[in-house]
């Protein structure tokens, strides 16, 4: 059996669709799934919607429905987006769903019985935006900064606490033998000042209410939050109802978060797994947020892009390019509908797709269709060219093993630069004057073999028109459309590995390019 690779991205918040910010986590953990698979591992990757939320149980009562009507509506539109932008999840997990109350609960009666679980009284602001109460240092003049359109709220209940400070002296040595458990070091750095003023111990249920996972032996209360979303991980590794696939799955090897829920994923949740008597993930990933003049977009702000406008007017393949492209993934990033049509229009219309374009046409112009084996290719320029791709290759591997996404994408670029650079300074429209069909064919060969890498590199971040782009050069797609199933990319991107040449096929825009009218609105909602 190939390796096996378990990847999950944190679980959203519920609301009406996602916009494009929030499929930024969902496009870039594809990305990594997808790359994984390429590399002939066996994926499960899991995404899917936090639902057991007080916000959400009080929008459903405004709107006189059910908590249940309103978020399986919502779920179903997240869902239709994630499929629309070639999310290729294998399952999206909600946490109404059955199984998941029962690692819910199964989760806190382990921490029950270890006695990490009391009972005591909690009195703090709460934010309802993302159901968390705040510390003084966490709110901005009177407001969550991440919410700074709703009020909070100040709440003194009952409620049942986990022992997260028993674990102090544990996670101290969880960071000490492996630092790499949180990812990008400047957000772990943050964790480790955290763990350093001393963990506290936090709020595990709500009283009152009826919409959550009843807490154990307790009616009167529902899980809260940590110990209902955070367990979601297990659930999709098959706990507690199927060990076989628990065993096989877990403990995770990444999990992808916002930079804002590193606390409860960096500090409590391996604290929770100790408790429990369970593995840890191999690591967690924070990534930074799309930003838009300098503020994180969020639809309370109200300075979101919509992502079927965005989708309109880029393809599906060209949104998740971009913002790949644009926004480092380890780190906050701007955008404006200006970069984001600049950045489509010099890398993928320009660059990469004039690069396709070119060569398939000239091979149809100049050969007939019918290339020759890249092996005769032997002039220094081709050499060269050779050299450039390996280097790439190389580079975009590192970047994809930091997921520094947009890195990895920069190497794309570089060897589509130098493979554009390769046929101004070759010229093969002047060499078939020439009458030099040998070096003609020789050129074009040369040509179509850097493309044929460059799909390969290009399928994770832009899959369907990566399989456009092999079907232009007539070389054909070796994996399905999840990327799964090839012979492995070490093969893929080896130099020459279609050693007796192709025939290539119709040449047709892959990245048609995009521009804004005068007076057009951008692919924004809100923005002034």
């Amino acid at each position: 059996m190939a390796d096996r690779y378990y990847l999950t991205t944190a679980i959203f918040y519920p609301s009406a669709g996602p916009a494009l910010h929030s499929l930024f986590e969902a496009i870039g953990a594809d990305a990594v799934a997808r790359y994984q698979r390429l590399l002939g591992k066996d994926v499960r990757f899991l995404t899917g919607m936090d639902e057991h939320s007080a916000n959400l149980e009080r929008q459903a009562r405004e709107r006189g429905v059910e908590p249940r009507a309103l978020v399986d509506e919502w779920a179903a539109s997240w869902r239709a987006g994630f499929d629309r932008f070639e999310i290729s999840y294998d399952r999206f997990i909600r946490t109404t769903d059955p199984d998941h109350a029962r690692a819910s609960i199964e989760m806190v009666r382990r921490a029950l019985a270890t006695g990490d679980i009391y009972k005591g009284t909690y009195a703090g602001w709460f934010c309802p935006g993302d159901n968390e109460f705040k510390t003084d240092s966490q709110i901005v003049d009177g407001r969550c900064p991440d919410h700074p359109t709703l009020e909070l709220e100040w709440l003194e209940e009952e409620n049942y606490f986990f022992r997260l400070s028993r674990y102090q002296g544990a996670l101290e040595q969880l960071y000490r033998e492996h630092p790499s458990f949180c990812e990008p070091e400047h957000f772990r750095n943050e964790v480790l000042g955290w763990l350093n003023d001393g963990v506290t111990d936090f709020s595990i249920s709500r009283a009152g209410g009826t919409w959550g996972i009843p807490f154990p032996d307790d009616s009167t209360h529902r899980i809260y939050v940590w110990f209902d979303a955070l367990t979601n991980y297990l659930t999709g590794a098959g706990f507690p109802d199927d060990p076989g696939s628990f065993e096989l799955w877990w403990p995770a090897d990444l999990h992808v978060i916002g930079k804002n829920i590193t606390r409860f994923h960096c500090l409590y949740w391996p604290a929770m797994l100790m408790s429990a008597g369970l593995p840890l993930p191999e690591s967690i990933f924070a990534h930074g947020f799309m930003q838009m003049k300098g503020e994180r977009m969020s639809k309370t702000r109200g300075n979101i892009i919509d992502p079927e406008v965005a989708a309109a007017l880029f393809g599906v393949d060209g949104v998740r390019y971009v913002v790949l492209r644009e926004i480092p993934f380890d780190r906050d990033g701007d955008v404006t509908a200006e970069s984001l049509v600049r950045r489509y229009n010099a890398e993928l219309a320009n660059d990469l797709g004039n690069l396709v374009n070119r060569t398939v046409s000239m091979s149809a112009r100049y050969l007939d269709r019918s290339l020759p084996s890249v092996s005769v290719a032997d002039a220094p320029a081709d050499r060269e060219l050779q050299a450039a791709a390996a280097s790439a290759v190389e580079a975009y591997h590192a970047a994809m093993a930091r997921l520094h996404l947009d890195e990895a994408l920069g190497a794309v670029m570089d060897l589509t630069s130098a493979a554009n650079g390769y046929a101004e300074s070759q010229a093969p429209w002047v060499r078939d004057k020439e009458g030099d069909a040998a070096r003609v064919g020789a050129i074009l060969a040369t040509m179509a073999e850097t493309c044929r890498i460059l799909g390969h590199l290009m399928a994770p971040f832009t899959p369907a028109a990566a399989a456009e782009l092999h079907t232009q050069l007539g070389v054909g797609v070796p994996y399905d459309d999840r990327g799964a199933g090839g012979p492995g990319l070490e093969r893929l991107l080896a130099w020459g590995s279609v050693p007796e040449g192709w025939q290539t096929g119709d040449a047709q825009p892959l990245f048609p390019r995009v521009e804004l009218s005068e007076g057009e609105a951008p692919p924004a909602g809100g923005v002034p």
